[in-house]
């Protein structure tokens, strides 16, 4: 990834999106190349599978509002009892079969990694007792409605605004403030909401079927 960003400046302002798809190949591909050989029994793939198609019931059918979807929410939760790898793999994964019902283009791997980091992260807080603490849950979750705007943002900058220069990331950004609000607020509220729940219920299937 630092050989392809060294590149990125040596082209000048030339070959941004190819580039940073380059990027995104580096981040998401080794994920799943570890997930595609590790040993894993029928319960823990069919309780992803799971997990998956909640994500994406989350976001299709509120489709039409923008940024309002629970998605993040599924992320978020499902992490904290899955750990980080399998968090990446759910979270991006749920962006790209979602896609198949609302359109897949060159958004669809930069979501994947928006939503495979939140994963990531979140799963870090398995083995510590953060993940207890309902309101750093909603401040964690309410932080990523705004880093996930701002990962989409920079693909838009990457591949719109030319050309580029650190005033117009800036303004890239900043126009999208409303709706990168409105994502973190639905994050806050429905971990406020459902948090506890549906970790407790994460956790006893986890358990009762000895799924990890």
């Amino acid at each position: 990834m630092a050989v392809l960003l060294g590149l990125m400046l040596l082209f000048k302002g030339k070959h941004y999106v190819w580039f940073s798809f380059g990027c995104l190949a580096c981040s998401i591909l080794p994920a799943y190349w570890r997930f595609e050989h590790q040993q894993m029994g029928t319960r823990l793939l069919v309780f992803l599978a799971v997990i998956v198609a909640l994500g994406v019931l989350g976001r299709v059918p509120l489709a039409a509002i923008p940024n309002v979807q629970l998605t993040s929410f599924v992320v978020l939760v499902s992490s904290v009892s899955l750990g980080p790898e399998l968090g990446f793999v759910s979270g991006s994964t749920m962006a790209l079969v979602s896609n198949l019902f609302l359109g897949q283009g060159p958004w669809t791997p930069w979501q994947m990694l928006a939503w495979g980091v939140m994963g990531l992260l979140t799963g870090l807080f398995r083995k510590s007792t953060l993940k207890d603490q309902l309101w750093w849950m909603v401040i964690w979750g309410a932080l990523w409605g705004l880093w996930f705007g701002w990962i989409l943002d920079l693909w838009y900058a990457l591949a719109y605004v030319h050309p580029l220069r650190p005033a117009s990331f800036f303004l890239s950004f900043a126009s999208s403030f409303p709706f990168d609000a409105l994502h973190a607020a639905t994050n806050a509220i429905s971990i406020l909401v459902l948090y506890r729940p549906w970790h407790r219920l994460m956790d006893r299937l986890i358990l009762k079927y000895k799924i990890l």
